[in-house]
């Protein structure tokens, strides 16, 4: 067969786009609970918020953005917030694990909130209510013979962080952090022994790469000097997680940036080689590596960022390299210098030239299975550590047939391509222990904060405005990802 015999099949979610429950069981606020919906038109949601003189204003928002200075976060009545009530899990999750249990599932991938394990930090202390709500959750999964990967940060650290701290930028987060790692690894030691460290933790860059360079120096010194000290974070996490139990695997996720030269003018493979450096192997060169990659030092000269790394630092990140890649695919992109030739191909957050051999989704995302294959191979050859496809499935919109189902071919048709390729490259050699899907059941999307982008394999009844029972509906692909993980991937059809 070509996948191993323990290959681990499942989905991914997150606590701040699943979950629900933004203000119940002791759990505080996160930034993403302040964010109504966009569209396909309007890439990014809105953050509304009240400024320093107490009047309403509202701007973009990106997962990477602060409270602006003076700024009040708080909620207004004429507005829906999607991610107030998201999926429900943390009210369905036992009917929702059944449901995995039923599609054959080994394995769940979803996040922990901090929000609610510590609420208002280490000075607020633990919420046992959260952490007990993790337990269950766990505990419910190991019961239906799922082997649950827990990722430990997924956009989703308590308001009161931004408030106190200023974020990522302030070294005291690397701390808190630890706190809240080293308590989840020994809270659930005996439900849990893989992890993942932070989610996509190189998106943190795309608003700094996605611009002209040296346009903002502040914001680069600011984007720079937070991805450090996350990525010193999550390698002191991986040193306390061998301590706890040796048994533990800790990875780190990158967000996957597959790119291709638009044309074979050398200059456009410079183009595209540079752009795949700077925005995937910076993060991940670090944290499988244990140091920063030679190209740092012209990332930080075009930057102008000059980042304080500390002796202790560089032992930290070395003596915490990440045990397994874990990344995220759905779509390609293409560099190019010549600009009279460059269409914006649109993706989660970064940015390049529209492929013209590749079709798109509902939401201009490249569908391109080959380039999963080519990733996968590029990334095995280039760190030699076990990959983890952790994210990939296609965002589209579903109607409920008369026949009151949904037949999503367009999802099975995604999938079975993805996976014919994945499955190729493990036939040449390429070390791919798990694949999980984004989402098995639909969610909120991160950056249009819809309903209406549905991923899942199973429907939720609940649209943009906040309409809806909730009640899950099984789709056509449902069945086929089932039959899929019963032949342990051989059977695509």
């Amino acid at each position: 067969m070509s996948f191993p015999k323990h290959f681990l099949w499942g989905t991914s979610v997150s606590a701040a786009q699943y979950e629900g429950a933004w203000n119940e069981g002791g759990k505080s606020p996160v930034l993403l609970d302040y964010a109504t919906s966009g569209s396909p038109q309007k890439s990014y949601r809105t953050l509304h918020y009240l400024d320093e003189n107490g009047n309403c204003q509202e701007k973009d928002f990106m997962i990477t953005c602060h409270i602006p200075k003076g700024a009040k976060l708080v909620t207004f009545d004429d507005l829906h917030y999607t991610n107030h009530r998201a999926g429900d899990f943390y009210h369905r999750y036992k009917e929702d694990i059944a449901l995995m249990k039923e599609m054959g599932f080994t394995t769940f991938n979803t996040s922990i909130s901090w929000a609610r394990i510590y609420p208002n930090g280490s000075e607020g202390g633990l919420n046992q209510e959260g952490v007990a709500f993790y337990r269950d959750v766990f505990t419910e999964c190991r019961n239906a013979g799922i082997d649950p990967v827990i990722t430990l940060y997924k956009y989703d650290e308590p308001i009161y962080f931004d408030l106190k701290y200023g974020g990522w930028s302030n070294r005291k987060m690397i701390d808190e952090f630890v706190l809240f790692a080293t308590t989840c690894f020994k809270e659930y030691k005996d439900l849990v022994n893989k992890w993942i460290t932070f989610n996509e933790l190189n998106m943190l860059l795309a608003s700094t790469i996605n611009s002209v360079a040296g346009s903002d120096p502040s914001m680069n010194q600011e984007r720079y000097e937070e991805v450090h000290n996350q990525m010193v974070a999550a390698a002191r996490a991986v040193k306390k997680a061998h301590e706890i139990n040796p048994d533990n695997k800790v990875g780190c996720m990158i967000c996957g940036v597959c790119i291709y030269p638009l044309t074979c003018d050398p200059l456009d493979i410079m183009e595209a080689y540079r752009s795949f450096q700077d925005e995937f192997c910076y993060c991940a060169d670090t944290m499988i590596r244990g140091e920063y990659p030679s190209f740092s030092t012209r990332v930080w000269k075009e930057k102008n960022v000059h980042l304080r790394i500390s002796e202790e630092d560089k032992k930290d990140l070395k003596e915490g390299c990440a045990d397994f890649l874990a990344f995220s695919y759905y779509m390609s992109f293409c560099k190019t210098t010549h600009k009279d030739d460059l269409m914006e191909g649109k993706g989660n957050v970064f940015q390049g030239a529209k492929n013209p051999y590749l079709q798109v989704s509902d939401w201009g995302w490249a569908v391109d299975p080959v380039g999963l294959k080519y990733f996968l191979h590029f990334l095995y050859d280039r760190y030699q550590k076990p990959l983890f496809d952790v994210e990939n499935g296609l965002g589209a919109y579903d109607v409920i047939s008369e026949d009151g189902r949904i037949h999503d071919a367009y999802r099975i048709n995604y999938l079975r391509s993805h996976i014919q390729c994945m499955k190729e490259a493990v036939e040449e050699g390429v070390d791919l222990f798990g694949y999980t899907t984004w989402a098995g059941f639909d969610l909120v999307s991160a950056s249009t904060g819809q309903m209406a982008k549905r991923y899942g394999f199973i429907y939720v009844d609940m649209d943009d405005e906040g309409n809806g029972d909730f009640h899950r509906l099984r789709k056509d692909s449902f069945y086929w990802y089932k039959k899929v993980i019963e032949t342990n991937g051989e059977e695509l059809d």
